[in-house]
């Protein structure tokens, strides 16, 4: 889907006598249709550079980028902009447009028809959680930040584009609708099946996200792996130390479901626990209620088995080596 062959940027020097800055350094990599992957770094590692030398924002000065084995600069950037969406932390709706005219301005460039939009728009509002009827004539300034938010990503996907850029798309948001909409994301990439290419500094985020992370250091690629991979398997002392060496065991339990770990056991006396939440959030329950074990649910309210805290701890293994 997208190859990079040994890219490098650099930026020129800020004052006389000072070095080119080396943003981007020789890096190679493979975006594969229906990934969802995501860049993290720490500030300045290149994150932003990679992700907008994907849609030609920023120029590469050596090596290839390939879109479905073409190289980008072989495509108008017109039409390689019209294939990708791209969704920013700030947003950026028109302030004197409706909610509608917002997400329908590529279609619109595209020359869909009224009703075509009208039902896309509809579609991605419904996709969103936002009632049709209810958001679609509002104004941007009618919106909370979170709406806001959801209103700028269905506008990057309105025209069904190969690919999603996102680029730090919920730093700004507070940490309940930022939840609420990195499951929203997550579960828009399950059903649509889009590739999505995102960058943000949360590593917490990429671990929920991702299908594959991307880890970056000075404009190089660390190390490339599915999130628990990056847990378990890590390159060496930076990926161990960027990803928080204190809680990389809590990091793992989020990426594991309960039901992995159920005993077929009858219902017994006590509370419950839906199947599907992370052995994280199982343990912080059985540690606030003190028990050493929990029923668990299915979606349907059906006996899904129990959960032992003495199986979540028994399953862990070291991963991280020693200093």
């Amino acid at each position: 889907m997208i190859e990079f062959q040994a890219v490098s940027k650099s930026y020129a020097a800020g004052a006389a006598g000072s070095a080119a800055v080396q943003a981007i350094d020789g890096l190679s990599l493979k975006i594969e249709r229906g990934e969802f992957v995501v860049v993290i770094g720490a500030s300045g590692s290149g994150k932003s550079t990679m992700l907008k030398m994907i849609n030609r924002m920023e120029s590469h000065d050596a090596g290839k980028i390939l879109l479905d084995g073409r190289e980008i600069y072989s495509f108008k950037v017109r039409d390689l902009r019209l294939r990708m969406g791209y969704a920013i932390q700030s947003v950026g709706l028109f302030p004197h447009w409706t909610v509608e005219r917002n997400i329908g301005v590529v279609p619109h460039m595209l020359g869909w028809s009224k009703s075509k939009i009208s039902d896309r728009v509809t579609t991605l509002l419904q996709l969103f959680d936002l009632d049709p009827a209810t958001y679609r004539t509002r104004w941007p300034h009618e919106l909370s930040g979170g709406q806001q938010q959801r209103v700028g990503v269905a506008r990057a996907l309105a025209a069904d584009p190969d690919v999603l850029l996102m680029d730090e798309p919920f730093g700004a948001l507070d940490p309940v609708i930022r939840a609420s909409l990195q499951l929203e994301m997550k579960r828009i990439h399950q059903t649509s099946g889009k590739t999505i290419v995102m960058v943000t500094h949360d590593i917490d985020e990429a671990l929920l996200l991702a299908t594959k992370i991307v880890l970056l250091d000075g404009g190089k690629v660390v190390q490339v792996a599915s999130p628990l991979a990056l847990l378990t398997e890590p390159a060496n002392q930076f990926v161990v130390d960027f990803v928080g060496r204190g809680d990389i065991g809590i990091k793992r339990l989020s990426l594991q479901p309960a039901k992995g770990l159920a005993r077929h056991q009858a219902r017994q006396p006590g509370p419950k626990l839906r199947a599907d939440c992370s052995l994280r959030e199982a343990v912080s329950y059985l540690v606030m209620h003190r028990l050493a074990s929990v029923n668990l649910d299915d979606g349907a309210g059906a006996h899904a088995g129990v959960l032992h805290a003495a199986d979540i701890f028994s399953q862990l293994r070291p991963s991280v080596p020693e200093v």
